[in-house]
Order: C-alpha cells, then structure tokens, then sequence
C-alpha cells in the first residue's frame, strides 16, 4: 500500500463534523503535522485534543490495513503529495477532491488534456452501443484515454472498447476498491488494470445507507468532468422521464459549471422522437455542445482531441 501521513492527517481530519472537502482544500496545502491541524480545528471552534487525533488516526490505519488485504497493491494520494493530480479545469473549493484511493497508473489523472469521458445509460438500444462504440474506437486510435464510471450499460461498453482498442481507460468508482459495484463488472475492472488503466475513488469505507450511495453516485459524476477535457454522451433520458435513469445529467451539468467542452452522439433524422436522447436535445438547446453525428464524425472527433484545456470558467 503506498500512502503518506499527509494522506492519513487529512482523512483523520475529515473525520470530525463540519469538515469537508472545501475546509481541507482553503486551510491546507500539504505535509501539515498532527499538531497543527488540531490547531487550525481549534481555530474553528472543533474542539479537539491530540490524543484523539491520533486515535482516530489509528483507526483509519486499521480500515486501511484490512482494506489492504483485500486489494493488495492499492495507494492513496492526498492534496500535496507528489503524485496528486493537479486540477487544469476551474473547481470551486467544495467540489476539488482532497483524497483519492487508486489502483494502476495514477498519471492517467495528470493528463486531463487527453482524457475524454463517455457516459450514457444503464440500458443502451444496440444502435446506441455500435455508434458509442464507433466514437470511442475513434478516439482511441488519437490516442485518447477513456474516462468513465464502470456502471452498467454506456460505461462499460466505453471502458470495453477501449481495451478491445489497446487504449487506455480510468474508471472513476462510487465505492472502495474492495467493493467494486456492480459486482458484475469486477471482471472488466480486473482487465482495466491489466491493459494499464486506473481504477480511482474517494472512498475507503462501505456505505451506510441507500441515500449514501446515491450521494457517493452523484458525486462519482463530478469527477467524470473534472479529470477530462470533453464529457461525450452517448444518450440519456432527461430528468423527467419516470423512472428512467438520468444520472448522466450530473456529469454533463459539471462539465458546463467547470467550462468542459461537452458532446452528444446525435442524429436529428433518427433520434428526435426518441426518449434516450432526451437529454442530448436539453444539452443542443443550451447551446456550444459538438454534435457527434455519422455524416461529420471525423472532423468533430478531431474538434474534440485538438482541445486544450484552459483556466476559464464558461457556463455557455
């Protein structure tokens, strides 16, 4: 298990209430003792002692070392350590990642320039499935590693076709390593690892509730947009389609909050009377969105790999 005391000093931290992401990324930089991180709790009316700082540290020490014998070979990485990615899209404090748990190349997440997301929903038409797998064999072949989230349906068939392309894929997971969901898809995260991807998450701990797990979900999302430079939606229903599932739309609301380009796998002949497409039709409206469609799809792909990443929010 590679891990720093940086690491543990802030996931101890995180432990007391009131303490989140935001505090950790504006009052920490990195390599803070025990000592003055209590202090700077203190600051904030947390009271705390050494002592339980440290139990409490040692409590995480315990997690993580039976986590390690379930996932041998994982890390740990903290705001300020050497090998944590820097952000090139514009995040506000709450938002930025403070801990990441990982397993494979951890510099997948360091070239956000040449990482591109492809998501869409649980239960893809097979026409849906051969144009997803025609865009993301297209950029694989520019050399573009895939991000995505390992869910069922678009994302695993983005992650699939990246390995059956010899690319390079990051699934960015809702759950710990030692807890791959859905279960079914621990096979194709064992072949991420072993075609030299990532497997990331936030977590370390099994959730508590259902409302947990759709939290860890949404925010799984943020992250989709974070590590990349375009989020392509291969389709998704809208918000208001009952009981269908929407989840796509975070992630592409967090690509416009954070200026990430965002692209739609879309025919106007075929899919404008089609519910999955739904919410690529809420994305054209609003506008600035590249339109992946069969006619065009060499030039947009190339639209999509000439972008560069740059420190400017845009809300389109």
């Amino acid at each position: 298990m590679k891990k720093t005391d940086n690491a543990i000093n802030i996931l101890t931290a995180l432990k007391y209430k009131g303490i989140g992401n935001a505090w950790i990324y504006n009052n920490l930089r990195g390599g803070e003792s025990a000592e003055v991180i209590m202090k700077k709790l203190n600051e904030k009316k947390i009271q705390v002692t050494l002592s339980d700082f440290y139990q409490k540290r040692d409590e995480i020490r315990t997690i993580l070392n039976d986590l390690y014998k379930q996932v041998n070979g994982f890390g740990i990485t903290a705001l300020g350590d050497d090998d944590f990615p820097k952000i090139e899209n514009n995040i506000l404090p709450a938002d930025n990642p403070v801990v990441l748990f990982y397993k494979g190349d951890i510099n997948l997440l360091e070239s956000q320039s040449n990482n591109v997301a492809v998501i869409g929903v649980l239960t893809p038409s097979s026409d849906v499935e051969r144009r997803e797998r025609e865009v993301v064999k297209m950029l694989v072949n520019k050399n573009v590693t895939i991000v995505s989230g390992l869910a069922l349906g678009c994302d695993s068939i983005s992650h699939d076709e990246t390995i059956r392309n010899n690319g390079k894929t990051i699934a960015i997971l809702p759950s710990p390593l030692n807890d791959i969901l859905p279960k079914s898809n621990q096979q194709l995260a064992n072949e991420i690892l072993c075609s030299g991807g990532l497997l990331v998450t936030e977590y370390y701990e099994p959730v508590s509730s259902r409302h947990e797990l759709s939290s860890r979900y949404i925010k799984r999302d943020r992250l989709q947009a974070m590590f990349c430079k375009c989020v392509v939606l291969a389709a998704s229903y809208a918000e208001n389609n009952e009981g269908k599932d929407c989840g796509s739309r975070h992630a592409m609301q967090k690509a416009k909050e954070y200026g990430v380009m965002r692209a739609v796998v879309y025919n106007e002949e075929t899919d404008s009377s089609n519910q999955m497409f739904d919410l690529s039709r809420q994305i054209i409206r609003e506008g600035r969105a590249i339109i992946l469609k069969q006619d065009d799809l060499e030039s947009s792909i190339q639209k999509i790999c000439d972008k560069k990443i740059t420190k400017q929010i845009s809300l389109f």
